[in-house]
């Protein structure tokens, strides 16, 4: 088995819906819909900033899942590859549209490490502003921050997506949350105190 592939899981739902997919079951193609379409749309969402362009990602990535079904390893669930695809649709997305002034690159925040807790995205309040924060990030920023929070995928999951080493996503991660926390607390009125310099991811 290759190193970093997560283990097959046999009999899961995903590999069931999947193969009767394959047999021509509407249902089980739309299962699957139902299952991920909430996590595929909110992660292009927040990488597009866009709704209209969200729905097209979603669109677009069920569109490629139906026609590549009978490719798919049924034995893996299909959340990475539908996130692969996402990402990839995202990148086509924005290199088809201008640049914006907030697309350039992040500003480090030097100071104690501060982690952005991830219970804290289960409140709507705090969602609410962290979505509205992301728009002040860069795309892969965005990619890395929807991946793991609103995905929910590990580290090592985010690599295998991006196709990019774990050190890279752990340093586009760890900066993106330093400017979460500093754009959440502009918003709150506290004063950021540190000093930046720009970075890029």
């Amino acid at each position: 088995m290759p190193e970093g592939k997560p283990a097959p899981l046999s009999g899961n739902e995903d590999a069931y819906l999947l193969a009767q997919a394959r047999q021509g079951n509407l249902r089980a193609f739309e299962a699957l819909y139902h299952k991920y379409k909430n996590l595929v749309y909110r992660a292009a969402l927040a990488v597009t900033r866009d709704p209209e362009a969200a729905e097209d990602v979603l669109q677009d990535c069920f569109l490629r899942l139906h026609a590549h079904m009978d490719s798919l390893d049924g034995s893996y669930p299909i959340g990475p590859w539908l996130y692969r695809v996402t990402v990839n649709l995202c990148y086509n997305w924005a290199s088809r549209r201008p640049p914006t002034e907030d697309e350039g690159a992040l500003e480090e925040v030097h100071g104690p490490h501060r982690e952005l807790p991830e219970a804290a995205f289960e409140r709507h309040e705090l969602r609410a502003a962290v979505e509205q924060a992301l728009q002040h990030l860069s795309l892969n920023h965005r990619l890395v921050i929807a991946l793991f929070y609103l995905g929910g995928f590990s580290l090592e999951e985010i690599a295998q997506i991006l196709d990019c080493p774990v050190g890279t996503v752990k340093s586009r991660l760890h900066y993106a949350r330093l400017r979460l926390r500093d754009l959440l607390a502009e918003e709150e009125g506290q004063p950021a105190t540190e000093a930046r310099q720009s970075v890029r991811g």
